[in-house]
């Protein structure tokens, strides 16, 4: 098994498909990015986490925007679809990839969102830089944060932006945490929120600003494994045993993490040095 497959967030991306099904929605009919909000978006809070981006990005019509670690797709068709920006969307699981392409298409989306599979720390520096780049929940997956930041820093135009949203540490894990982070969430290397600002600053970023988002993500995710475990059921009918445990086994581990008060979240806003 590839190892970030041991994360059960990824292990069954196909489900997106079935969940599209039950909500009514015939198949290979055109949908809109916004009908696919509800199950294409693997962060927290959704689109609006996607508005807050366009907001303090100030993302226009035409702009050039990088989404690291794209997933299925779900905030690239968005961003696209909402303001009228051009999206590579560069995602490193095949399977992940050739579903948000699928995705994509069915949404007419395809003339604004270029989907490419690959890994960022051997994205080609040539060629038009961009004007921004966004991650939501990606960052976390690569250990080398000095090269990944400096990748960014080489595909960003002076003056352009970067707005990430990721994990920080802000205590100690115990042995049990550091085990569900390598393990379940592939995740082995964690800084806290002024050392991602030092590395930041270190890469080419300036006006690093720092929001913290921990209070509401651990909001977040406990809600989340409340409503699954209510509606477990009709989980169930839809993907089946397997799929549904290990989805909740997922949610339950995030929100020990969150609940343990060492795992932070973060919402990073940087701009490039001109």
């Amino acid at each position: 098994m590839d190892p970030i497959k041991r994360m059960k967030m990824y292990r069954h991306p196909e489900r997106i498909y079935r969940e599209i099904d039950a909500a009514g929605y015939k198949r290979d009919a055109p949908l809109k990015a916004k009908d696919l909000a509800s199950f294409d978006q693997y962060h927290y809070f959704s689109t609006d986490a996607v508005d807050d981006a366009i907001d303090r990005l100030k993302i226009e019509p035409g702009e050039n925007i990088i989404d690291i670690g794209s997933g299925i797709g779900g905030p690239a068709r968005y961003l696209a679809e909402k303001t009228g920006c051009h999206v590579t969307a560069l995602e490193l699981q095949s399977d992940l990839h050739h579903i948000a392409c699928s995705l994509t298409k069915r949404c007419g989306l395809s003339g604004l969102v270029h989907h490419l599979c690959g890994d960022i720390l051997a994205f080609p520096e040539w060629g038009r830089p961009f004007d921004a780049a966004v991650s939501w929940l990606s960052f976390l997956h690569i250990p080398d944060r000095s090269s990944l930041l400096e990748k960014c820093d080489a595909i960003v135009k002076p003056g352009g932006k970067i707005f990430i949203e990721d994990f920080c540490k802000r205590g100690e894990f115990n042995p049990e945490e550091t085990k569900i982070l390598s393990e379940d969430v592939q995740c082995p290397y964690l800084p806290t929120g002024e050392e991602y600002k030092d590395q930041l600053i270190e890469n080419g970023f300036a006006e690093v600003e720092l929001i913290d988002k921990t209070d509401c993500w651990n909001s977040f995710v406990k809600e989340r494994l409340e409503k699954f475990i209510k509606n477990r059921g009709h989980y169930v009918d839809i993907h089946g045993i397997e799929i549904a445990a290990d989805m909740e086994d997922f949610y339950k581990k995030i929100t020990e993490l969150f609940n343990g008060g060492n795992l932070g979240g973060l919402r990073i806003i940087a701009g490039k040095n001109t």
